[in-house]
């Protein structure tokens, strides 16, 4: 069967870019970068995107593309026969799994609050409380928040539905279904992203926020500790890529060999920082603006960010505009990480796309439901260290799985025991644009693993 490819090279920049931009570029960038010295911050975020996170990337889309191959059959090609570095494919599938069984419920999350805006439910409820000051607003959005935490019917029917959608725009093919409807929904992020920023920054008082998120502040930088700056962003730009569980390397496979894989991956990287600095200015501006406290994670999202949009003018179509955005940025990494799922089950065990569709619909699924059960029928569950299902499932991910992964694909690609340095090194620099020299070897020996090693033992610590 022949190899299906990207119809264009956009395609492939805005479903790669689509598998990166994630739910952390909106909840966890701006505060990391906040809290770590505003400029300061970004400075080294940008440095270690590029010595760290671009390299890495570059060698999850080699593999990918030098084999024509899902990651599984694709170690099998590249590496030394009698080895087994193949292993490592399975263990990355696992982790595509795994990540699957909660991003598919904070998805859902997402396209549960759009609906609720456009329903008028959180404008509504304030009414009904009659609520006017901060405190009671907080408390009415933190009550409908909990409220769907503690539905069952909530968190199953969105995951289930994000989990339909996801499998169905996959069943259609890489062409019809993949790149077609995430150049869409990426074109429309792009879009909401810029209109929202320009909203927020048009606010009063929005200049006070500008100043904390990214003029660089010394003071800041000094009280936290310079090391521990330099170690988030270390982290924020290992983690932005969705590196190490080769759902890049599944995009690599599908590319045209017309250009360096170093210029794509930059390219990669500027669309993510891109979206990832702009929600920045969404949320900042807009928080100093009514004095609302900026926080992070889901209580951004679902109960800071809210009380932000009912007190804004148009904030029911304001608030429906960033829920869309947030859907669409969820939402283009499922679907990258489904085709993953999807293409190796295709490859490995020879299955049609629709066999194998339906196959992965149900597994996911299944696997799906302790997660959205985990902050009702199951909240009692804690599997790992007091955490709760969600979060234990994100610290097997995020902490083993992705750091271990990125670096067994740099040692594959760089050692003599892999596919060696040179080898993927030509693989790299075939087609125009950015080319990695030679001297690039001993830094990815002796200095790239050591930085991969920080960012896994800091995460066990």
């Amino acid at each position: 069967m022949k190899r299906e490819s990207f119809k264009s090279r956009l395609g492939f920049l805005l479903v790669s870019a689509g598998c990166a931009i994630g739910i952390g570029n909106v909840w966890k960038f701006p505060y990391v970068t906040g809290q770590n010295g505003g400029g300061v911050f970004v400075l080294f975020y940008l440095l270690f995107l590029l010595i760290m996170g671009a390299p890495i990337l570059t060698m999850e889309l080699a593999i990918g593309r030098a084999s024509r191959k899902s990651v599984v059959l694709g170690y099998k090609e590249l590496e030394p026969e009698g080895s087994k570095w193949h292993l490592h494919g399975w263990i990355c599938i696992l982790g595509c799994y795994m990540l699957m069984m909660y991003y598919t419920t904070v998805s859902g999350w997402m396209l549960n609050y759009m609906l609720k805006f456009v329903s008028g439910t959180f404008h509504k409820a304030v009414a009904a409380e009659a609520a006017q000051d901060v405190a009671a607003v907080t408390n009415v959005v933190g009550n409908i928040f909990d409220g769907m935490l503690a539905s069952p019917a909530q968190m199953l029917g969105y995951m289930s539905v994000t989990v339909l959608m996801g499998i169905t725009v996959c069943s259609l093919g890489l062409q019809k279904g993949i790149e077609k409807v995430t150049k869409v929904m990426m074109l429309g992020l792009l879009a909401l992203i810029v209109v929202l920023a320009v909203h927020s920054l048009t606010l009063g008082g929005a200049g006070e926020g500008i100043r904390f998120y990214l003029l660089p502040d010394l003071e800041r930088t000094r009280e936290i500790g310079l090391g521990k700056v330099i170690t988030a962003a270390m982290n924020q730009s290992f983690f932005t890529l969705s590196l190490g569980a080769a759902s890049m390397e599944i995009f690599g496979s599908y590319m045209s060999r017309d250009f360096t894989l170093g210029g794509e991956s930059l390219r990669i990287c500027s669309l993510d920082t891109f979206v990832a600095l702009l929600s920045g200015l969404i949320i900042f501006p807009a928080c100093f603006a009514y004095g609302v406290e900026p926080s992070a994670g889901p209580v951004l999202i679902f109960v800071t960010l809210p009380q932000v949009f009912l007190h804004m003018a148009g904030g029911r179509i304001w608030g429906t505009c960033f829920f869309l955005f947030m859907t669409f940025a969820s939402f283009s990494t499922v679907i990258a990480v489904f085709e993953n799922l999807l293409a190796t089950a295709m490859d490995n065990f020879g299955w049609s796309r629709k066999k194998a569709a339906g196959i992965n619909f149900a597994v996911i699924l299944l696997t799906g439901i302790p997660c959205a059960l985990g902050y009702n029928l199951w909240s009692k569950v804690h599997p790992i260290g007091g955490r709760d299902i969600l979060n234990s499932e994100d610290f097997i991910v995020s902490n083993l799985i992705l750091p271990i992964g990125a670096l067994v694909f740099l040692l594959f690609c760089v050692t003599k025991w892999g596919w060696g340095f040179e080898k993927y090194r030509e693989e790299v620099n075939t087609g125009a644009g950015v080319k990695i020299p030679e001297c690039f070897k001993y830094y990815s020996r002796f200095v790239l693993p050591v930085l991969i090693l920080i960012i896994l033992i800091q995460g066990l610590l």
